[in-house]
């Protein structure tokens, strides 16, 4: 379980890979790593994975197929900086949302309108998630837990303040550029409980 809140902009070393279309990723993050052991969890923008070694300020994570498909992860080069936030320890202040690491879907970036001390940002939205999407909602974008401002059919949008233009992925993403969507997922149980379908 994770925040939504980004500890560190890593960068990735390495992706190697493996049979069965996986991929062992190799990530840079001196802070994420400073307490990190075989088996612990780290989201990689908004992707929960877990950390199979550390050497030196990077850790390396395997990451099965059906992730690389379901998430941008895939499309991760080296030299390619990446929100990293470990998992939320139970005693600490929970600064975001309730994050799960589980990704619903890849968007993209449509638009950004920067103004004097924030920026405007809309979403491309996959088909089938704007339910679960409504103003003043919570979403997370790339692991950054934020506040929709406007909502559509298929698009969304939030406002980025300085420093979450500052020290995450978000600040230098580009229109067209694929960005991981998790949904709140308070949203989806509320559905499952009143017997919708998903």
């Amino acid at each position: 379980m994770f925040t939504g809140i980004v500890e560190e902009l890593g960068e990735i070393v390495r992706s190697t890979e493996t049979a069965d279309d996986s991929a062992l990723l190799a990530i840079r993050g001196p802070l994420v790593t400073s307490d990190a052991r075989h088996g612990d969890s780290v989201a990689v923008n908004g992707v929960c994975l877990t950390v199979v070694d550390v050497d030196g300020g990077v850790f390396t994570a395997d990451v099965m197929g059906e992730t690389l498909r379901r998430t941008a992860l895939g499309a991760l080069r080296p030299g390619d900086p990446v929100n990293l936030e470990r998992a939320a320890a139970l005693n600490s202040r929970l600064g975001g949302h309730l994050v799960q690491g589980h990704v619903d879907g890849v968007g993209e970036v449509l638009a950004r309108e920067p103004a004097a001390q924030w920026e405007t940002v809309r979403f491309r939205l996959p088909a089938g998630l704007s339910r679960y999407v409504v103003e003043k909602g919570s979403i997370t974008v790339d692991g950054v837990s934020l506040t929709v401002a406007e909502v559509g059919d298929d698009w969304f949008s939030v406002g980025l303040i300085p420093t979450t233009l500052k020290l995450t992925v978000l600040g230098t993403k580009q229109v067209g550029d694929p960005v991981n969507l998790e949904v709140d997922v308070l949203a989806k149980y509320v559905e499952r409980l009143l017997g919708g379908a998903r």
